[in-house]
């Protein structure tokens, strides 16, 4: 691959990379994905589990799945699409959260989701967590909810970007992973793996990238990189693009972890039913208990609690775990669990985060990310999403649009 040219360069093998890249190939442009990790996918992840269960460490769930264009792929694929209602769907189990006090939990919730909405495109733009009720019993467990869905407490988001996204309340999962069917998706074309981008140098006429494994020529290129790692590498293009930096600064990634822990004895609790592991602090993980009927647990952490477990290392998230667990069951259900897997997203040196939030004030970042840089630098990912954020179908979404671009600025030259 060394000192290669192509026609575009796809930079990044996830979910915008590969969609861009699919789309690029079905029109004959001679393109080639670039991916520094040793595999496709992205934060997108699938690996394999006890009796081989595909285990969703990234992205799982496919969400707005009525209108997911991943859900025609993974169909394509032969995959199994599950349609079992999502666990925040249902009641929570009853343990140390009484019915009553889920009700009163889900009215507040709603209640500040109306009141973000109603504010949410007046001038100026708050901090989401500014529209909390005071003293509102409930509002540590709503903004442990936060960091579930942006990856960040509600003080550091956007109340109009948390408005902003678009969710039609259809959630289905991939049996056999979303990570798997993202991946397969590029099969038949061109890729590098192993091959981080150093530099994209856009001085000349041509582009020329520069990777670990050689410079790539090329006439245009499509950047997919997560906004985490652009913010921290002011060199990556040459000459400098500051409002492509800036606006990578204003849509830092959440962040938010998967532990996967078998569950001995498992048949006690219903299939997808969901605890959290306490309802008075912000600092809380969510259960799913056996995921597609599997003797599982699926913990997630979200938000300033998943960056301390991370710095403490991956043996916390499981510590942390059984502490919860065994408050809400009794102390002998420490012996019932054993950790299978977890990633720390955020010490991904390829991610440094989970998915994109706005800060406040820095909604127009999305678009400034987006724009393309004389017809030869395009732009991709969920964080250039302006409703579909933090999503892989918002990755297909916006590689599909930068992929459109491409070929229509080669249509007129």
């Amino acid at each position: 691959m060394a000192n290669s040219e192509f026609e575009t360069v796809v930079i990044g093998g996830g979910a915008a990379g590969i969609a861009a890249a699919r789309r690029l190939h079905e029109a004959g442009v001679r393109s080639l994905i670039v991916e520094a990790r040793p595999r496709l996918g992205g934060r997108a992840w699938t690996v394999s589990g006890p009796e081989r269960s595909a285990l969703d460490l990234g992205c799982g769930w496919l969400h707005s799945a009525d209108r997911n264009p991943w859900v025609a792929v993974a169909e394509e694929q032969g995959r199994t699409i599950d349609r079992t209602p999502p666990p925040w769907r249902r009641r929570s189990l009853p343990n140390g959260f009484p019915e009553g006090g889920q009700r009163e939990f889900i009215e507040a919730q709603e209640q500040l989701f109306a009141r973000i909405s109603e504010r949410a495109q007046k001038e100026p733009d708050v901090p989401a967590a500014s529209l909390l009720a005071p003293g509102c019993r409930w509002n540590n467990l709503i903004n442990a909810v936060a960091t579930y869905i942006s990856g960040a407490e509600l003080e550091h988001v956007s109340a109009r970007d948390f408005d902003n996204y678009d969710d039609t309340g259809v959630n289905w999962r991939v049996v056999e992973g979303y990570g798997t069917t993202i991946a397969a998706c590029a099969a038949n074309l061109a890729v590098a793996l192993d091959c981080p981008v150093l530099q994209i140098d856009h001085s000349g006429k041509r582009l020329n990238i520069k990777t670990a494994r050689g410079v790539i020529a090329a006439d245009q290129a499509i950047v997919t990189i997560p906004t985490a790692v652009m913010a921290e590498n002011e060199a990556l293009f040459a000459p400098v693009l500051a409002d492509k930096v800036e606006a990578a600064r204003g849509l830092p990634l959440g962040l938010a972890d998967k532990l996967f822990l078998s569950l001995a004895n498992a048949e006690e609790f219903e299939s997808d039913s969901r605890v959290f592991g306490t309802i008075d602090r912000t600092a809380t993980a969510t259960y799913h208990f056996r995921p597609f009927g599997r003797p599982q647990i699926e913990a997630y952490f979200g938000g300033g609690l998943a960056a301390e477990l991370e710095a403490a290392g991956a043996s916390a998230f499981f510590d942390f775990a059984v502490s919860e667990l065994t408050r809400l069951f009794g102390g002998a259900f420490a012996k019932r669990v054993e950790p299978i897997h977890i990633h720390r997203w955020g010490s991904d040196p390829f991610a440094r985060g989970s998915y994109s939030y706005a800060r406040p004030g820095m909604v127009e970042c999305r678009k400034t990310l987006a724009t393309a840089v004389d017809e030869r630098l395009f732009f991709a990912g969920e964080a250039c999403s302006p409703a579909d954020f933090s999503t892989a179908h918002g990755g297909w979404m916006t590689g599909v649009a930068a992929a459109q671009q491409v070929i229509a600025t080669r249509t007129r030259r």
